[in-house]
């Protein structure tokens, strides 16, 4: 019908008039109206065949038929059907132009080359042949800057290779990986030549070293035009091609189709790739699947770890289910894509309040840990631009379905009004006992493993830096094991002035009386035989006993038996007293507790439980410890910490109990100051400036006093010169190379390596990449302080 109403119709209303007029005009007149007619309905017709091939053109969009790979390539099938119609119609045209003046078969010819000629140009202007030559003229002969591609739009907007362009690309990759991205996407953006970009991304990828595998493939991703040739650089475009087109004639061969194009994980770069693929859409334990099978090249374990975090996340839709979240170790390398770091370490945040809230009962503890997690989740939205485009969305739709899902708690739990100063709950000085006793379920665990799952109560020995809990630990032991573990307390240090063997032995029989139904000896028959009588009073207590009972002597600050043993007040011989009096029964065992491990005491004089005796380290509490004990430290505390001053507190510290709850009490005493005294109206939240105004108060340090002079009277035994390198080291926060220490400390080589190793035996100064740094920033602070003043 187009055919026939702009070709057929036409003709046969000039040969009408011609009739008409044929009696009222000469012939020469009437072919001079003939062509004036026939040019005019010409130049009508085809102005209205345009303005409708055009229309048609836009109203099914020329370039979204026939999609080679996902958009990539493309063939306009309606342009080349648009071409071949108007081209058939302007054939029509010429074929009655050329019967109307020369006869059909002159105007069959004429119509013929016309119809060629008009399809030969839409073809040409489909594939820009114009370009095409242009491009290749400009290979053969550089103009200025095009060379590079730099400014040269039109240089690739056809889809036919243009001469030596690939050639072009893989230069530019090899000496200028930006400029080869660059290029790229100019062939993507304004060309259809994606399969020589895709080809060219392959080939710059295989060239690649693995150790800077990732980091190119980093950078191609955050500036790429099309993320679909990050797919294809590991699913094959040849075989999406096919897919594509036999789908057309059997969509049967679907889901064959789709085994023909997955993503290969079966070398580096193409599982490298694909992990970037999944992540962007949204696949992150695929992409965890593809990216581990690169993780032991460089950044490899950081893009693993990434992404099994981000399927973690992925998977918890509800506060239950967020709260369960066990987070593993942060991979140590995270310098690929430090924005997603961040992001992830909000996450983290997240994840501990949202545990503090399902378990806490305190109403307050819930609200502010509920309101810390959405603060949190509100930064990562409003900075979502910060993020790589590659994990962008998913980590926007998880900090989404996180924040519904909390603010359901927060509806819950409502407003905390403050209307009296605060009960400060941090302990500094006396041990920490009952429900304040939180953070080391670590050292709970294990001796639960040694005291209740075995037949036999092993001997143990707590040992680390001074104030970091080892007294709180014995003395809580017993009510988080149960009442089957009986534990006898004894400290020391109450034994310093004891003149034998009997004040030691009484001591320790006291403690065992109080915890178990018998009395104990008397003070007139210890004084006459200590060692005999004690071992009657040992054997008595061991009887008491019941099925399933079991006796741990806790023996605190042991190192004074050492001193007892130097002063010639105990018998070189008393450990193995002791050690004796536990073989007898498996039910009864020794926890001891001290500065040192037994190996850096007397040989003599703790030899026989080397054998026995297992070490437990109490260490610096962990960061998530504190960014969960400061905030919770029991009953219901209604102040809160932003994560900025828990990460302050943590880098000041270093996960020092003492000081962590040093901190937390002069917070408290800061708070009530200031809204009850001074009625100075504040929030209930500590920030990074009130943390920095309470350390940098001498109240501080001289509440402090015993623990730095602590740690500096310790640095005053074991080795020589430990002093000398502690007052060298003071003033360089960020720590000193090891000979140049050498040099400051002025110890020689023997001394200062004996004293550096005794310095980080004890936990008071970290050695890496060749320099030392003292572990705790305020007990720097402190000796730095002491040696100005």
């Amino acid at each position: 019908m187009i055919i026939f109403s702009f070709a057929v119709l036409p003709a046969l209303i000039i040969n009408f008039l011609t009739f008409l007029l044929s009696n009222l005009l000469s012939q020469e007149e009437a072919d001079t109206l003939k062509s004036i007619v026939v040019l005019s309905l010409f130049m009508v017709l085809s102005l209205i065949w345009w303005i409708y091939l055009d229309t048609y053109s836009e109203k099914v969009g020329v370039s979204s038929v026939l999609e080679v790979a996902g958009k990539l390539a493309s063939i306009s099938k309606n342009s080349i059907r648009v071409s071949i119609i108007s081209s058939i119609g302007m054939g029509f045209l010429g074929v009655y132009y050329g019967i109307l003046f020369r006869g059909f078969w002159v105007g069959f010819l004429i119509g013929l080359l016309m119809g060629i000629l008009h399809l030969a140009l839409r073809i040409g202007a489909l594939i820009r042949i114009d370009s095409y030559l242009l491009g290749a003229l400009n290979t053969f002969f550089p103009l200025n800057s095009l060379p590079d591609l730099k400014y040269s739009k039109f240089f690739s907007s056809t889809w036919i290779q243009i001469t030596y362009l690939r050639r072009i690309v893989n230069k530019s990759f090899s000496e200028n990986w930006t400029l080869g991205t660059h290029n790229i996407n100019h062939l993507v953006l304004y060309s259809r030549q994606t399969p020589l970009a895709i080809g060219c991304v392959n080939k710059a990828l295989f060239g690649l070293s693995e150790s800077d595998l990732l980091v190119r493939l980093d950078q191609l991703c955050r500036q790429l035009a099309d993320w679909e040739i990050i797919k294809y650089c590991s699913a094959s475009l040849v075989n999406a091609f096919k897919v594509e087109f036999w789908h057309k004639f059997i969509p049967n061969l679907q889901r064959r189709g789709n085994q023909l194009i997955s993503l290969r994980l079966d070398t580096p770069p193409r599982a490298a790739a694909a992990g970037f693929w999944y992540l962007h859409e949204g696949q992150p334990a695929q992409a965890a699947q593809a990216f581990a099978v690169v993780r032991n090249i460089r950044h490899g374990g950081e893009m693993y770890g990434l992404a099994s975090l981000l399927a973690l996340f992925e998977a918890a839709e509800n506060a239950e289910q967020i709260a369960a979240i066990e987070l593993p170790e942060l991979p140590p390398d995270r310098t690929l894509r430090p924005q997603t770091w961040e992001a992830i370490r909000r996450f983290y945040h997240v994840i501990s309040d949202t545990k503090t809230a399902q378990a806490s009962v305190s109403r307050a503890a819930r609200a502010f840990a509920t309101n810390r997690a959405l603060g949190e989740l509100q930064h990562i939205l409003e900075y979502e631009a910060d993020l790589p485009e590659a994990e962008r969305s998913l980590m926007i739709e998880i900090a989404k379905t996180w924040q519904n899902a909390l603010l359901e708690i927060t509806a819950a739990v409502g407003e905390i009004d403050l209307t009296q100063p605060v009960r400060n709950p941090y302990v500094i000085g006396d041990p920490v006992e009952g429900d304040l006793f939180v953070g080391r379920d670590d050292i709970m665990r294990q001796l639960q493993e040694l005291w209740l799952m075995g037949n036999h109560l092993q001997s143990v020995v707590l040992y680390g830096h001074r104030r970091m809990g080892k007294t709180s630990i014995l003395r809580n032991v017993s009510q988080v094991l149960g009442s089957g573990l009986r534990v006898a307390y004894v400290n020391l240090l109450q034994s310093a002035g004891a003149e034998n063997i009997s004040d030691v032995l009484l001591a320790i029989s006291d403690q065992v009386a109080a915890v178990l139904p018998i009395d104990p000896p008397r003070d007139a028959d210890m004084v006459a035989q200590p060692a005999r009588t004690f071992q009657r009073f040992f054997r008595r207590a061991i009887k008491t006993l019941r099925e399933g009972e079991g006796l741990i002597i806790a023996l605190d600050e042991f190192e004074k038996i050492e001193e007892l043993i130097a002063a010639g007040k105990l018998g070189n011989d008393f450990m193995a007293y002791l050690r004796g009096l536990v073989q007898d029964s498996p039910r009864v065992g020794f926890a001891f507790a001290g500065l040192h491990t037994l190996e850096e005491m007397s040989a003599d004089y703790f030899q026989p439980f080397f054998a026995s005796v297992i070490p437990i380290k109490v260490d610096f509490f962990k960061q998530a410890t504190v960014q969960a004990l400061l905030p919770n430290p029991g009953g219901d505390f209604p102040l809160d910490y932003d994560f900025d001053a828990l990460d302050l507190i943590w880098h000041l510290t270093a996960g020092q109990p003492y000081l962590t709850q040093l901190i937390g009490f002069q917070l408290v005493r800061r708070y009530n100051d200031q809204v009850f005294e001074r009625q100075q109206p504040r929030e209930a939240k500590f920030t990074v400036a009130d943390v920095q105004a309470v350390v940098s108060q001498p109240e501080f340090f001289a509440q402090g006093k015993p623990y730095f002079a602590g740690v500096w009277a310790q640095a005053g035994h074991d080795a020589p010169g430990q002093h000398n390198l502690l007052t060298a080291l003071a003033p360089y926060p960020d720590g000193l190379v090891l000979g140049d220490l050498q040099t400051a400390a002025g110890l020689d080589s023997a001394t200062f390596s004996a004293a550096l190793d005794t310095l980080e035996g004890h936990d008071v100064v970290r050695l890496s990449d060749g320099s030392a740094q003292i572990i705790v920033e305020m007990f720097r602070r402190w000796v730095s302080d002491r040696v100005t003043n």
